[in-house]
């Protein structure tokens, strides 16, 4: 598949969750296809149309094999199996190249490169104002997908994960946020599609008629 990144972000890296349980779908659902293809190469997908480079983090023991994409792919294991998103991510942020890196999951498969953009865009802009981006909806502020940069977001998660911490939202609550207003976003993705993840077969439905 190609992918053509719009010209005028800065480099990024990429880096798509793919090590969860999957206890509520009932089975592998990032195996689990929507328009013919799996929920994971459609998240690598999302994300590949802003990143120029992707890490995937897998569980330990697990196989994936990320569908043909324009861009280098690489698999990191994460270090415990189930360990959490925080633990997975950490994982991820070692193993990027770029200073500023796009986090989503798996199980996101209807992300939107437009929104992705603007929120590089609104990273990279901020100076050293700000060491993440994420999205305001609803009034409530969403850990996924996440804009960061690399180096303070690895020092304050190695820092959270050694402290014992799993929680994703932690790290947020100790780096700089910025939070984009469903007015910056939604004019991009007016259904909200950026932020649909796939927990039950319920969600699935859901995801294939999005717009």
């Amino acid at each position: 598949m190609t992918t053509d990144r719009p010209p005028s972000l800065p480099d990024v890296s990429g880096v798509v969750l793919a090590g969860g349980r999957s206890s509520r779908f009932g089975s592998g659902k990032l195996a689990a296809r929507l328009g013919g293809r799996t929920l994971l190469d459609l998240a690598i997908a999302g994300v590949a149309a802003v990143a120029s480079e992707i890490v995937v983090v897998i569980a330990p023991g697990e196989e994936r094999t990320p569908g043909e994409i324009d861009r280098p792919v690489r698999l990191v294991v994460d270090p415990e199996r189930h360990g959490g998103p925080l633990v997975g991510l950490l994982a991820g942020l070692e193993a990027v190249e770029q200073p500023l890196v796009i986090v989503a999951g798996g199980d996101m498969p209807t992300l939107s490169p437009a929104v992705l953009g603007a929120m590089v865009r609104a990273l990279d802009a901020s100076g050293t104002g700000w060491d993440a981006v994420i999205l305001a909806s609803r009034g409530d502020r969403v850990p996924l997908p996440a804009v960061l940069r690399t180096g303070a977001a690895t020092t304050i998660a190695r820092q959270l994960v050694s402290d014992g911490e799993r929680r994703l939202r932690s790290l947020f609550e100790r780096l700089p946020t910025k939070a984009l207003a469903e007015g910056e976003w939604r004019p991009l993705d007016p259904t909200g599609a950026t932020l649909r993840d796939v927990d039950r077969p319920d969600d699935l439905l859901e995801a294939g008629t999005a717009d």
